[in-house]
C-alpha cells in the first residue's frame, strides 16, 4: 500500500495546500533565565572591576573629600566610559528576554491562584515597571541629568521591592508547589529579606556620609549597593527551579497555501 510521504502539503477541498505545522526553536527556559541573569551580573562586574583599575581616582571621588575604596554603581556604570556603554549594551540585550520571563510569570501565577488575577496582574505590572525604570536609569545617567537618574532609581527600588514582597505572597499562599518551586520559594523569601535590610544599610550609611563626611562610610555605602543588586539578581535567578521543566518553543502553526 502507498503511503503518503509525511512531509508532504496535505490537498484540501479547493486546491489549497496545508503544511503540517512543527517545532522551529526549543530552548530550555532554564537556559534562557541564566543568560539573562548573566548579561546584568558580567556588566556590573565588569564596569566595577575596571573602575577600580583604570578610573579609582574618578569613580572613588566624593564631594567631601574623604578617602574612598570602592565607586558607588553610578559612579562606576555611568560617569566613564567603556563602563558606561558596556553596561547600557548587556542591560539592552537582557530586557527584552526578562519581559518574556515576565509574561511566563504572569500565567505561572495565574495557574497556582485562578481566583487571584488580580494580585497575578498588579505582581506583572510592578515587574515591567522594575524594568523599565532599570531602562531609564541606565540610558539616563546622573552626569546627564541627575534628576531624571535618582527618580528612576527610586521607582527602580519601590517596583523591586514591592514585586518581590508579592511574589513571596503568592507563592506563599499556594498549596500546590512542586518540590523545586518550594526550593525557589525557599530563596526568594530570603533574598527579599536580604536585598530590604541592606537597602535600608545602605540609605543609612549614605545619609551618614553625607551629614559627617567620616573616611570609609561611602565605602561601606558602596558595598551595600553591591549587595543590593546580587541579591536583586539572585532573586530573579530563581526562576531556574519555577521553570525547571519547561521549554520555550517557536513552533510553526499549520500553513495554508493557494
Amino acid at each position: 500500500m502507498y503511503q503518503l510521504p509525511v512531509n508532504l502539503p496535505l490537498e484540501r477541498p479547493g486546491g489549497s495546500l496545508e503544511r503540517p505545522g512543527g517545532s522551529l526553536v526549543r530552548l530550555r527556559f532554564t537556559a534562557l533565565a541564566v543568560g539573562t541573569v548573566c548579561c546584568p551580573l558580567f556588566g556590573f562586574l565588569f564596569c566595577v572591576f575596571w573602575s577600580l583599575i583604570f578610573n579609582f581616582r574618578e569613580t572613588t571621588a566624593t564631594h567631601c573629600g574623604v578617602p574612598n575604596y570602592l565607586p558607588s554603581i553610578s559612579a562606576a556604570i555611568g560617569g566613564e566610559t567603556p563602563q558606561r556603554y558596556v553596561w547600557r549594551f548587556f542591560i539592552g540585550i537582557h530586557s527584552a528576554p526578562r519581559l518574556l520571563v515576565a509574561f511566563a510569570y504572569l500565567e505561572h501565577y495565574r495557574g497556582l491562584h485562578p481566583n487571584r488575577r488580580l494580585r497575578c496582574n498588579v505582581n506583572f505590572l510592578l515587574n515591567v515597571s522594575e524594568i523599565l525604570c532599570l531602562l531609564l536609569l541606565t540610558y539616563v545617567s546622573s552626569t546627564e541629568d541627575k534628576g531624571i537618574h535618582q527618580i528612576a532609581f527610586v521607582c527602580f527600588m519601590a517596583s523591586s521591592l514591592s514585586y518581590m514582597c508579592l511574589t513571596v505572597s503568592i507563592c506563599g499562599k499556594s498549596k500546590r508547589l512542586s518540590a523545586e518551586e518550594r526550593r525557589s520559594y525557599y530563596w526568594k523569601r530570603r533574598l527579599w529579606v536580604f536585598n530590604l535590610a541592606t537597602f535600608l544599610l545602605s540609605l543609612a550609611a549614605f545619609y551618614r556620609h553625607n551629614a559627617r563626611c567620616e573616611p570609609g562610610v561611602y565605602t561601606v555605602f558602596a558595598f551595600l549597593e553591591y549587595l543590593v543588586v546580587l541579591s536583586n539578581m539572585a532573586f530573579h535567578m530563581t526562576a531556574w527551579w519555577d521553570f525547571e521543566t519547561k521549554d520555550l518553543l517557536v513552533a510553526s502553526s499549520s500553513e495554508k497555501r493557494i
